[in-house]
């Protein structure tokens, strides 16, 4: 990730405190799944609430991962090979991204706090 999707994450996010869990960062930003299931079928669909510019700076980061990075590319063909949609396989990834962004923001809270940053 770039230094401008991060500082829009960052200031998106502000305290991290603030969010009792990964999933409760990801429905902040709009990336927890949404049942919408029919019948037989079960799937999910991204939640369109949310924090719009924190969900943009992810889709951001899982668009550039999708054609970059190896990992994600295998995330993505593991989603798919799973039946689900490309869009349902973006969507998980945007999801186990928040997850991650998450866990770095609360370490990056944590070593502030204990270099005596933040109070």
């Amino acid at each position: 990730m770039g230094p401008l999707v991060a500082a829009k994450i960052l200031g998106e996010a502000r305290d991290v405190g603030r969010f009792s869990s990964s999933s409760a960062f990801a429905s902040y930003a709009g990336t927890a799944p949404i049942p919408a299931s029919s019948g037989t079928v079960i799937r999910h669909r991204l939640d369109r609430g949310g924090n719009r510019q924190l969900n943009r700076a992810l889709h951001t980061v899982a668009l550039t991962q999708a054609r970059r990075d190896d990992r994600a590319r295998a995330f993505l063909l593991r989603k798919r090979a799973e039946g689900k949609t490309p869009r349902e396989a973006r969507r998980a990834l945007k999801r186990h991204l928040a997850v991650a962004v998450y866990r770095a923001l609360v370490l990056d809270a944590e070593e502030a706090r204990s270099a005596g940053v933040l109070t």
